[in-house]
């Protein structure tokens, strides 16, 4: 299928804005903030998640794939935007959730059965093998002909949709800023860099919203090519709240507060983590005077509800 095709069919709102924000803790030494809207690219397939499956389903319909199978949990947005686009382009599409919510669906649990979803549940230690070759081969055998995206949809097709932020920026920037979880985003922002001119001597600083130092610095130089740029990306982990998907008062009251003062929706799940430690990395000087910064929103909306 024609990417733009693609586009106009699902109604992706390709590119995203580039929208500098005000907030009363961003000011300090003539700091510059600039938010990468990829939170309005579609209402339900928005953020890195279209920017992740764009390249796995293009070839996907040209191969006329009838089934996808992935993986997530309960609140799942990789699961909810893949479940989506199989919907709308007419693709089977199973959906293997860590934990059984039969008896309490999630609202996202409760879109895919609307979009007539086949959804499995499977207990931790099954889950634990979404990566293991011999339980994929299983998988395979039993639905010969469907096609298995990771979770998060973090893998090689991946790194070229996420670059293609990189390839849009009209600005130049000292640091670009996105939560991890998976690995994916920060590796295609990674790889984007080399073919953008005016970001040479651009950072990528991720932000860790789960429990897993050493793990994801892994997750995402598995997904790059070696020797890609080893010292233009770095994770922090210093913003996790005690592991994914959990927060605290001060958390939430911030999300709170942004969207007062800049209009701009978060939660605090990926996008809220990310400029909680903005705000507090500004304020502590870890950024130079006159930096330009900016912070991509991944979207991610529908896992808050």
């Amino acid at each position: 299928m024609n990417e733009n095709n693609l586009l106009s069919q699902l109604a992706i709102a390709t590119p995203s804005a580039e929208s500098i924000i005000q907030p009363d803790w961003g000011a300090k030494c003539g700091i510059t903030l600039t938010v990468k809207r990829d939170d309005l690219l579609h209402p339900v397939i928005c953020g890195n998640k279209w920017r992740k499956l764009k390249h796995a389903l293009i070839p996907a319909i040209d191969a006329k794939t009838k089934h996808i199978i992935s993986f997530g949990g309960g609140f799942s947005n990789h699961v909810h935007a893949l479940g989506y686009c199989c919907h709308q382009l007419n693709i089977q599409f199973t959906a293997i959730i860590r934990g059984n919510y039969s008896h309490n669906l999630s609202p996202m649990l409760q879109d895919l059965e609307c979009w007539n979803a086949n959804i499995q549940y499977v207990d931790r230690q099954t889950y634990r093998q979404r990566a293991n070759p011999s339980y994929l081969k299983t998988l395979q055998q039993q639905y010969p002909n469907a096609l298995l995206i990771p979770e998060g949809g973090s893998q090689l097709p991946a790194l070229k949709g996420v670059a293609e932020i990189i390839d849009e920026l009209q600005n130049e920037y000292d640091y670009v800023l996105a939560p991890v979880a998976s690995g994916g985003t920060l590796a295609g922002l990674v790889s984007g860099l080399p073919h953008h001119g005016k970001l040479t001597d651009c950072k990528i600083l991720g932000i860790g919203v789960l429990k897993g130092e050493g793990y994801l610095e892994q997750l995402v130089t598995d997904l790059l090519a070696k020797g890609t740029h080893k010292k233009s990306w770095h994770i922090n982990h210093n913003y996790h709240f005690g592991g994914y998907a959990k927060s605290n008062h001060e958390l939430k009251q911030f999300c709170q507060e942004f969207h007062q003062q800049t209009k701009i929706e978060i939660e605090p799940i990926y996008s809220g983590k990310l400029f909680f430690a903005l705000r507090d990395l500004i304020a502590k000087g870890y950024f130079p005077q006159k930096s330009r910064i900016l912070a991509l929103h991944t979207g991610g909306l529908q896992g808050a509800r």
